[in-house]
């Protein structure tokens, strides 16, 4: 079954942005590379449980496992040693993007108390879209009677989009929804 965002752009998007900015090749129309969801886990220096928590959340909100990223060296002022874990990350690509992002359009966004839209000056200059969530109880998939702490994620839209006009016509036709 194809993905009703995938479906979209191949027959919707797509021949919209050939025509938009006038691309003489096919292959320079933008299109989504990968997701990726980080979490910074400073607690987790004196809590271990909160590794192991947030491994739990991140597979039920992605649909896989998440990578334990750890430290490279020591720092005695923070009390971490070399190779803790500290965090987390999962890359997303292929039909599991498709889905998180119509989950992060359609489902979880509108969630967030006071949503006004989200801001169009996110973008780093080569058409890739950060994201800075501060709850993780805007995806349906987390019960709150469950969670421990509210904690926030990092989510990286990569384009293949030369500049970030491009990347936010790509985003805004997903139905991504910016600010006026």
């Amino acid at each position: 079954m194809v993905n009703s965002l995938k479906q979209n752009y191949e027959q919707r998007i797509f021949p919209e942005l050939l025509r938009e900015f006038k691309y003489k090749n096919i292959h320079e129309v933008p299109k989504l590379v990968k997701i990726t969801i980080n979490r910074g886990i400073g607690e987790a220096v004196q809590n271990s449980k909160a590794i192991d928590k947030s491994i739990e959340e991140f597979a039920y909100i992605t649909g896989q496992k998440p990578i334990i990223t750890r430290t490279k060296k020591s720092i005695a002022g923070f009390k971490i040693r070399d190779n803790m874990p500290i965090g987390l990350k999962v890359t997303l690509r292929k039909e599991r993007m498709y889905d998180f992002l119509n989950k992060l359009i359609n489902l979880s966004l509108p969630r967030i108390r006071d949503f006004r839209g989200i801001s169009s000056k996110q973008f780093d200059g080569r058409g890739n879209y950060n994201l800075g969530l501060k709850e993780q109880i805007i995806f349906p998939e987390i019960n709150y009677e469950h969670i421990d702490k509210v904690r926030g994620m990092n989510i990286t839209i990569v384009t293949t989009a030369k500049n970030d006009q491009e990347s936010l016509a790509l985003l805004k036709k997903f139905g991504m929804p910016f600010k006026a």
